[in-house]
């Protein structure tokens, strides 16, 4: 018996009915030989954590683009703040902490440069079916690895395309919108919990509000400070949630419930509509725009060609389209990335 397969009949003993143990997930996409030491899952997460995309989160905004703070969340340390939550409820619930944690360490692989400024304007420009986590199984699926994709289990790809409809319901009713996994389940409330937790406390820090602004029903239901609230939120999903027709039923109180909506409309008009903060992701929309621009344009290929090499992205052959791999690219890179890349292409240079 592999170590593998020692670990897979350790985990049947220890998780619920209603987590997934590995030896049950439904395969991969392309069929490859199980790892002698590593459960379908772990390897997942293990392919995640190792590629380009996830080395690139560090340089991606979360909500203030380009602190000069060093405590500042970035779309990195926010995914590891969703990994650890899920795995915390997973574990509370007997559910499969390797999926949970593989959906959440890949759930954002597709988010563009400057926050979600950069989702808006990509569904402006390309497509208005453009989304992130659509983004992010096509990062899985297709741009990895220079074309090939990381090969993913089908629990974990369809975690990370369901872990998030924008503004949508915190739970949703939609069971077309539910992962098929409770696992998957978990992320996209976990991920809802995250931010709700360190946008605010961003937002306080930047001076973009202070804590006496907070509505005073999310402070007297969710607790005034950062742990507090996560702790709140946390126990609460793991002690309503229950089994229903042979299914776990996740589930949120009502009074948590609504305090996380009151939250996270208040985040909306306070923080991410707060001039501050809107008027840089303004600026950061038209940048993107003209790069899109630009590389569309058939006479700046090599120059985007060779973009995409530095990227390690496959080349436009591999594309539906030029539009398609022009959005690819527009994706994938960083704020950092963008701003350099926009000042190379643009502003004048000296010729001495």
């Amino acid at each position: 018996m592999t170590s593998r397969e020692e670990f897979e009949k350790r985990e049947e003993s220890f998780i619920s009915r209603y987590g997934l143990p590995s030896s049950h997930s439904r395969g991969r996409v392309r069929y490859e030989p199980p790892c002698p030491i590593r459960s379908s899952f772990q390897l997942d997460r293990e392919r995640i954590v190792y590629s380009n995309a996830f080395r690139r989160l560090k340089h991606k905004t979360q909500v203030f683009l380009s602190p000069l703070g060093e405590h500042y969340r970035t779309r990195l340390t926010h995914t590891l703040e969703v990994a650890q939550l899920a795995r915390n409820i997973a574990r509370a619930m007997r559910l499969n902490e390797d999926l949970a944690e593989a959906i959440a360490l890949g759930h954002d692989l597709g988010h563009t440069p400057f926050g979600h400024s950069g989702e808006t304007v990509l569904k402006e420009i390309y497509s208005g079916n453009f989304s992130h986590p659509i983004q992010s199984l096509r990062v899985v699926d297709l741009l990895e690895k220079n074309g090939r994709g990381l090969n993913l289990t089908r629990e974990v790809r369809d975690g990370i395309l369901k872990h998030s409809k924008g503004y949508g319901n915190i739970i949703p009713e939609d069971k077309k919108e539910k992962a098929c996994t409770v696992e998957g389940q978990v992320v996209r409330v976990a991920d809802i919990m995250a931010y709700l937790n360190h946008d605010l406390d961003d937002a306080i820090r930047s001076g973009v509000i202070c804590e006496q602004q907070i509505p005073e029903r999310c402070v007297k239901t969710l607790g005034k400070s950062h742990i507090e609230r996560a702790t709140t939120m946390v126990r609460d999903v793991i002690d309503t949630s229950h089994p229903e027709n042979g299914e776990m039923i996740l589930q949120i109180t009502d009074e948590v419930h609504r305090a996380m909506d009151e939250l996270r409309n208040f985040l909306y008009h306070n923080v991410y509509r707060s001039p501050r903060v809107h008027n840089e992701f303004i600026k950061s929309k038209k940048l993107l725009r003209e790069l899109y621009t630009f590389f569309l344009s058939d006479e700046n290929t090599t120059i985007f060609l060779s973009e995409l090499d530095a990227l390690e992205m496959p080349d436009l052959k591999k594309s539906r389209s030029k539009e398609r791999s022009v959005c690819d690219f527009i994706a994938s890179i960083t704020d950092r990335y963008a701003l350099e890349l926009y000042s190379r292409l643009f502003f004048p240079s000296s010729l001495v």
